[in-house]
């Protein structure tokens, strides 16, 4: 009993020791303990929510509260804090007092490294590929509806082109020229991880336009295999990633942007006064054309066109609220054309919600953007009108008739001549109206037990849907036989559905100084676009026309992996896998396979280079990648199917109207157009990176072309099929510079520079392998002429036309060209290749100087080498068209003063000019006023031109057109603007 009870009073005995010797640290450490309290702040002052605030060495700390407050309980003896948020140079501050006020500094290193790349981020010293990325802070300015427009000039080996000046017009994208000849040529485009489709929708001339500019972040372009083989099927056109803005980790924020302008025409289409057009008529025409001249003296291209005012309002919200980051954003553009009656009306909004938990082991992102846009697009037919319309004319008639519109009308009464342009410009109405959803759910997971573990899942949609109504009243010039039109014609409605998951593994391994940054997914997209059937019909509800509805539907499945590797941050290799199958082939050719791998080697990381103090970096890269397209017209290609008849081609059959079908052709053995690419290149910076740039050269090889060829009679149901043929090649150099020539307290001046040399070459367009073709007529067409030729062993569409002869004092001879073949016959093998609309040399330049807190800057753009058509000068330079019939007479080009061709030279050379140009662009000034209250964080005013010059020896309206072919082109106006901004 005696031992017993000794053994409990001994164990309760080390109990008690033991709970004391457990209690006694937390009980010193809490009689111990002084409270500090303290304010985090930006370099602006502002206040930063959600920093971390934590005690050296030791696991004890807390975030800052909504003002950046912070209330800490510490030892007594605890000497330092270290204080971190992201974007920020982690500090480690002392405590001198219970009171601590700290100022974070940006981690400019850290924010410039960091590039968005296909699926993920990347260093900026790690890339092996040709990428570049351009920041909203260099963004072109003013008025700017599509969001492709905000890095024109930019970015080397980047054109893009509107199709013309109106505010609907749609643009052209071309990265290092595209790789195609009658695919796409077209740049997949990826706004926060969600691919988008390249067709378009019924009632946008611009589909890029529904997609704000103001919400977009960053805009960064994949240029070489090595980059985009991650994207494999859709990257042979290069890849444009647009991120958008996220929600602010700091208190609230609300921002305000109006942008007001004034645009005025340029130069129109250079034809006679009515002064000239009188004499010419007078002195050359017959008793029945001069009949037809009036006493008016009317200029018609400043009636049709005016002065356009545009209004452009942004306003957004964003910060946190609670541990809810977010950022809210709505806006409202107004914008008309210069041409009369041309307008867009477009309201956008967006939300972005970006939440993290766990420590930030668990991100969520909600991003969704909406948009609804209403366009009256005005008759662009009136700008041929104008130029060809008899000046001598009024434009309203004595009698009000026609709409109160003057026309010249047939023996029987009816206009159907070329109409009064100011008439087509008022009474036809044209409207249009599209919805668009763009958004995106991400789940991203660290894992807790393998941090350098993340997965992501996202899921993603774009939406769009689109209507219009075409109208016309009756008794007036236009449909005047037919009693008007009242065309309703869609919805369309385009769906884009995206399922995406992969897991990245990055880690770093000091003991053999390699990086691992390993990503490997799986994509699931699905595209249907829906078109109902309708009918168009006059004013009085008489059916003109039937259309029949159409259901498009394809699908794309891809596995993809890609390895970032990089050995003592000296030596980098970035190797890529992506397989794609896409149900727009048959099951045989269903799965492509775009393999890339890419070298670099971070020359100025060798200690060999380490007593050059004068150089910041030198990167060495080659890569190489296959990469493909499956972007067609034609979503069952291979398919035996057959097409629906239109409703006014059903047959009666038993009192009742049936459809009828159809057998449509088809290649069976349709498959993947494959570009297989070589990139070499370097980076550098000097001088403390006042001087650095890149230098960049590439060679493409495309085979398999998907190409729309003419098939023999009988071989198939069309007389033309989209199939497999032939080859290209391509290769180029670009050159980016950027400079900061002087920086000091109150001056900084920064430059950029951007040079592109490309070219092209058609190797193959043979159907039959082993064979050759010699040329194939393409582009515009002129009253059924083709100007342009595909030809083995030259650039594509080259203009293919007859050598103009020309007399003793320089005129050019009527139906006299050059006997190119020399067997005495003028024929169609005397044609010949004539130059090239591609330019040999794309150059941007951009400049900003600022002084205190002024900022004067401006861009210039060139393009050198490439020729334009004329086709103005063309199809109204010859008398002929004065008249084609009898009761009307037209204007005339001013060239006919020089040439005096009586019938039009359509295939004379003598309209292909050198389009060579230097444009300006854009010129600011700003002025930043800063912060000049508590409410007011900062205020600045700025006022650009839009559109300045143009240097250039085309005689045409603008020697930027679309296909090299100028025929009655819209004009680019010219842009006055103010904008006032606003921060709270």
């Amino acid at each position: 009993m005696v031992n017993a009870y000794g053994a409990s009073e001994v164990k309760t005995w080390l109990m008690g020791v033991l709970l004391s010797i457990l209690l006694l640290p937390a009980s010193v450490y809490a009689q111990t303990q002084r409270t500090v309290t303290g304010t985090v702040v930006d370099e602006m002052g502002e206040s930063i929510i959600g920093a971390s605030v934590k005690v050296a060495n030791a696991p004890v700390g807390v975030i800052t509260d909504f003002d950046g407050k912070f209330t800490l309980k510490v030892p007594s003896k605890t000497k330092q804090l270290i204080i971190s948020y992201v974007g920020y140079i982690t500090q480690t501050v002392d405590i001198t007092s219970d009171v601590i006020h700290v100022k974070m500094r940006t981690d400019n290193q850290l924010l410039e490294e960091v590039v968005v790349v296909g699926y993920g981020v990347t260093r900026k010293s790690d890339l092996t590929g040709s990428v570049s990325t351009v920041k909203a802070d260099d963004f072109n300015g003013g008025i700017v509806n599509s969001a492709e427009q905000l890095i024109n000039g930019k970015v080397s080996g980047v054109q893009i082109m509107s199709s013309g000046g109106s505010p609907s017009a749609g643009n052209t994208i071309r990265i290092r020229g595209g790789a195609s000849l009658n695919a796409s040529n077209d740049p997949l485009i990826v706004v926060d991880g969600v691919p988008l489709e390249s067709g378009g929708i019924t009632g946008s001339g611009n589909f890029m336009s529904m997609i704000n500019p103001a919400d977009i972040e960053s805009m960064t372009v994949l240029k070489d295999a090595s980059s985009t083989a991650i994207y494999g099927s859709r990257a042979s056109n290069g890849v444009l990633l647009i991120t958008t803005k996220k929600g602010g980790k700091d208190r609230l924020k609300v921002s305000f942007v109006t942008n007001n302008s004034l645009s005025t025409k340029t130069k129109v289409s250079d034809v006679l006064d009515a002064d000239q057009f009188k004499s010419v008529i007078t002195t050359q025409g017959t008793n029945t054309q001069k009949s037809l001249l009036g006493d008016a003296r009317t200029n018609w291209t400043d009636e049709i066109f005016h002065t356009a005012f545009a209004t452009d309002n942004n306003v957004s919200v964003s910060g946190r609220v609670g541990m809810l980051p977010f950022r809210v954003s709505v806006g409202y553009l107004n914008q008309e054309g210069i041409l009369q009656s041309d307008r867009v009306e477009r309201y956008t909004g967006s939300l972005v919600l970006n939440p993290s938990f766990f420590d930030d082991h668990l991100k969520l992102t909600l991003n969704a953007k909406g948009s609804v846009s209403e366009t009256r697009f005005a008759d662009s037919g009136a700008i041929y009108g104008a130029a060809s319309f008899n000046p001598t004319m009024p434009v309203h008639s004595a009698n009000g008739s026609f709409g109160g519109y003057f026309e010249s009308v047939s023996p029987g009464g009816v206009p159907d001549a070329t109409l009064n342009p100011v008439g087509r410009l008022d009474y036809i109405s044209h409207k249009a109206e599209v919805k668009r959803m763009i958004g995106n759910f991400d789940v991203d997971y660290k894992f807790h037990f393998l941090p350098e573990l993340k997965a992501h899942v996202s899921l993603g949609l774009d939406y769009a849907e689109g209507w219009g109504v075409y109208y016309c009243p009756e008794g007036v010039g236009l449909n005047y036989e037919i009693g008007g039109t009242n065309n309703k014609y869609g919805p369309q409605t385009n769906t884009n559905k995206l399922f995406t998951a992969y897991l990245n593994y990055n880690k770093n391994i000091e003991s053999i100084k390699s990086n691992f940054d390993i990503t490997a997914g799986y994509d699931y997209q699905y595209w249907k676009s829906k078109t109902a059937e309708y009918d168009e019909y006059n004013v009085y509800g008489e059916v003109q026309k039937s259309v029949a509805p159409t259901d498009q539907r394809h699908l794309l499945i891809s596995w993809y992996g890609r390895l970032n590797y990089s050995f003592d941050s000296r030596y980098l290799l970035t190797a890529t896998m992506r397989s794609d199958g896409t149900s727009r082939f048959s099951p045989d050719n269903r799965w492509g396979y775009f393999p890339s791998v890419g070298l670099g080697w971070r020359v100025d990381e060798e200690k060999f280079m380490k007593g050059i103090s004068w150089l910041d970096n030198l990167k060495l890269r080659v890569s190489y990648g296959e990469t493909g397209q499956q972007d067609i017209n034609n979503n069952y290609g291979y398919m035996p199917v057959y097409n629906i008849s239109n409703p006014g081609a059903y047959y009666l059959m038993g009192g009742e109207y049936i459809p009828m079908y159809r057998p449509q052709g088809y290649i069976g053995d349709l498959k993947w157009e494959t570009t297989t690419s070589w990139n070499y290149g370097f980076d550098f910076s000097v001088l403390d990176n006042r001087l650095s740039g890149s230098f960049d050269y590439y060679t493409r090889k495309t085979k398999d072309l998907l190409a729309e060829v003419p098939v023999p009679a009988g071989a198939n149901f069309n007389s033309r099929m989209t199939t497999n043929v032939g080859n290209v090649d391509s290769r180029g150099v670009e050159l980016n510079i950027n400079a900061t020539p002087i920086a000091t307290k109150d001056f900084n001046w920064d430059v950029s520079f951007n040079a592109t040399w490309q070219t092209m070459k058609v190797k193959n367009l043979s159907l039959a392998p082993g064979t050759t073709t010699v040329n194939t007529l393409t582009g515009p067409t002129f009253d059924s002429y083709s100007i342009q030729v595909l030809s083995e062993g030259y650039e594509p569409y080259m203009f293919y036309l007859y050598h103009q002869l020309y007399d003793d004092n320089g005129k050019p001879i009527e139906g006299m060209y050059a006997d190119i073949t020399g067997d005495g016959v003028i024929d169609n093998n005397d044609r010949y290749r004539c130059k090239s609309p591609t330019p040999d040399w794309i150059l941007g330049f951009s400049t900003n100087l600022t002084w205190k807190k002024w900022t004067l800057g401006f861009g210039l753009r060139a393009n050198i080498g490439n020729y334009v058509y004329n086709g103005n000068a063309m199809n109204m330079g010859a008398w002929e068209t004065v008249s084609f019939n009898t009761y009307q007479i037209n204007n005339l080009n001013r060239s006919y003063l020089e040439t005096g061709f009586q019938h039009r030279q359509r295939l004379s050379d003598y309209y292909l000019e050198n389009a060579s140009f230097l444009k300006m662009d854009n010129i600011s000034l700003r002025y930043t006023f800063g912060k000049l209250a508590s409410w007011c964080s900062n205020l600045y005013v700025s006022a650009m031109i839009q559109n300045v010059f143009t240097i250039t020896k085309y005689s045409g309206v603008d020697p930027e057109v679309p296909n090299g072919c100028d025929n009655s082109f819209y004009p680019r106006p010219r842009t006055y603007s103010v904008s006032v901004g606003i921060d709270f």
